[in-house]
């Protein structure tokens, strides 16, 4: 599946692994940033940081405390001083503070013309954000999904964040919740159950059913190279052209699911503006 012109990958990886995505036509986001107290900006790991691409803020540490203010100041400073070209605030807490610095970012990345993917909660926020919508579900379409999310903030504005899932519904599931699974347990779950697998069409994933021990009937759903393709092609029918997926997921699948190599090898600094060819 060729990649078209108007798409635009962004995969997220640690400064370690940018030398594998370097023959690939993807822009890299840095997993090497954490919100800390204070509040303040902290760096996620040690080690030289290469410029440009965009930087990965994570929220595990955040407590909530503080004036977030100064830490909006220090994001857009770090992105000045590093050459980043955006950012992807992967938030998963939902304190006030949050939404106050999604707000307090907008203006500023948005006049230079910096992207900034926020989670969809946030996107009241700020309007000028690209919002970040989640492949997987456990129910409804995935296609009426991102029709709905390009109708409610426009093609430019969404963004679908390709997660190579998979998760053990115990029945019934009212929370839409399961249990994830790593691939190694997968793996090992099918190797046992030597299940009949199908493919669902709404939710554009592989699923199997089985009965546990204690008589429970148990539905798993997963994500492969094909259901990681197929989505693709969904948000492409939906208008959407720009993707965001984690390299430790992707990089035996990228050619499959549409990111397309250099004609030769690129150096980072040619990276460094998302897009560019």
């Amino acid at each position: 599946m060729a990649q078209t012109n108007q798409d635009t990958f962004f995969i997220t990886l640690t400064p370690r692994q940018l030398p594998s995505l370097q023959p690939w036509r993807a822009a890299p986001a840095l997993l090497a940033y954490r919100l800390g107290p204070g509040p303040h900006l902290y760096r996620a790991g040690s080690g030289p940081l290469p410029r440009g691409g965009l930087m990965v803020v994570n929220d595990g540490d955040f407590d909530g405390l503080g004036d977030a203010a100064p830490l909006s100041q220090e994001i857009v400073r770090e992105c000045q001083a590093r050459g980043f070209v955006g950012a992807v605030l992967d938030f998963e807490g939902r304190l006030p503070p949050l939404a106050q610095i999604v707000r307090q970012l907008d203006e500023p990345f948005a006049r230079r013309d910096w992207r900034l993917f926020v989670p969809e909660d946030f996107a009241p926020a700020a309007p000028h954000t690209a919002v970040m919508i989640p492949s997987s579900l456990s129910g409804g379409s995935l296609e009426l999904r991102l029709e709905e999310a390009v109708e409610r903030f426009g093609p430019a504005r969404t963004a679908l964040a390709l997660e190579k899932a998979a998760e053990d519904f115990t029945l019934p599931a009212p929370t839409g919740c399961g249990t994830p699974l790593s691939p190694k347990a997968l793996a090992q779950l099918k190797e046992r159950l030597s299940p009949s697998v199908f493919f669902s069409g709404d939710l554009c994933a592989r699923y199997f059913t089985y009965m546990d021990g204690e008589g429970r009937a148990h539905f798993v759903l997963f994500d492969d190279e094909d259901t990681l393709r197929r989505k693709v092609e969904v948000a492409r029918r939906a208008g959407i052209h720009t993707f965001l997926a984690a390299w430790d997921q992707v990089s035996s699948c990228a050619a499959h699911i549409g990111i397309q190599r250099y004609p030769s090898s690129r150096n980072l600094q040619d990276m460094k503006k998302p897009g560019s060819s």
